[in-house]
């Protein structure tokens, strides 16, 4: 009878690094992080080289949360200075997503700057013309001056111009403001000695009187605005384009309440936001219970409350500076009169 001869035991092999073996171990998986943070940072850059919208994002506002088919609300808020800003990306988000098939202009602007308001008026027009989607206003507690110029943006669909029961519209005009202290100079013994290449150079100055001459060039540059601002109240109002003596009855710069404004012509409705969605949605032939309506909100950013709150005090502070310098310039508005309101630190753009 055989036999089977004992198996050998197990063996056991420990192995162990040594110091130079763990440091170089170290050493690599360091260099993996840094290489991995650098791709990091360089994808980081590069998408934002190519993001137009300035990282602003989508925010749910109603609807099924899940469908593809999209409203989109694009908010002007506040004075109106560059245009260039959040608004424009704004726009620049609704272009880019395919999924956007009607949009809402909010808004709740007293105007600003005549090179603002036609820029975002521009865009806006711009943007439902090469979408081809139905673009659709509501103005909240006043959307006048250039607040109203942007709203024109809706070319001539009509019932597409929304006012709250509570909004302040109209004072279609244009201003440059100018202030004359010569006469406060010449009691504190102080003369103005600027020197220019033409006299004309320094027409708009705070310091001399504007000459007969002087003033009807400006005058003549105010009313080149105004013209254009008239133009651009006919294309998205066909009744003044039609009625051109209407227009000019009304655009003296007076303001109107929402109903006066029906009245006029000026808007078409009286409504609230729901409404112009829902104005919108039947024009673009899309089911409420299946379209997704979302607006845009800032970037947050990425430091702690207290850094974010000095950061917002260092931008309301450059914010009120440019404002300032803003209004000392020579420079045409079409804003509603009231200088606290350009003061704000609450921008459109």
């Amino acid at each position: 009878m055989s036999t089977i001869p004992n198996p050998m035991p197990p063996t056991v092999v420990v192995y162990t690094q040594s110091g130079w073996s763990r440091f170089w171990s170290w050493i690599g998986w360091l260099g993996f992080f840094t290489v991995g943070m650098i791709l990091l940072g360089q994808w980081a850059m590069l998408a934002d080289y190519f993001d137009t919208t300035g990282g602003i994002e989508e925010k749910y506002v109603s609807g099924p949360k899940l469908s593809e088919d999209k409203l989109a609300v694009i908010t002007v808020s506040g004075v109106i200075l560059e245009g260039e800003g959040f608004v424009k990306h704004q726009i620049e988000k609704v272009k880019a997503d395919k999924n956007v098939k009607a949009i809402v202009v909010r808004i709740d602007s007293p105007g600003g700057t005549v090179s603002g308001s036609d820029y975002i008026y521009h865009h806006l027009k711009q943007l439902r013309e090469e979408k081809d989607v139905p673009l659709v206003v509501s103005m909240g507690g006043v959307a006048a001056s250039g607040g109203y110029y942007v709203a024109m943006a809706v070319g001539d669909q009509p019932d597409s111009i929304f006012a709250e029961p509570t909004t302040t519209t109209g004072s279609i005009g244009v201003m440059i403001p100018h202030y004359d202290i010569s006469g406060l100079l010449a009691r504190l013994d102080i003369k103005d000695d600027s020197l220019a290449t033409h006299e004309r150079k320094l027409m708009l100055s705070m310091t001399r009187p504007m000459s007969p001459e002087d003033r009807k060039i400006v005058e003549g540059h105010i009313q080149d605005m105004f013209d254009r601002f008239k133009t651009v109240v006919k294309q998205g109002r066909p009744h003044f384009a039609n009625n051109p003596a209407d227009l000019d009855k009304l655009a003296t710069g007076e303001i109107f309440t929402a109903p006066r404004a029906v009245e006029h012509k000026l808007v078409d409705k009286i409504g609230f936001l729901e409404d112009a969605i829902d104005r919108a949605l039947e024009l673009a032939s899309l089911s409420k219970d299946k379209t997704r309506v979302v607006r845009y909100k800032r970037p947050l950013a990425l430091f702690s409350p207290w850094s974010m709150a000095s950061e917002n005090r260092l931008a309301a502070s450059r914010s009120d500076l440019a404002a300032l310098l803003d209004l000392a310039a020579p420079r045409a508005w079409y804003l509603m009169a009231g200088w606290p309101a350009v003061l704000s630190t609450h921008r459109a753009d």
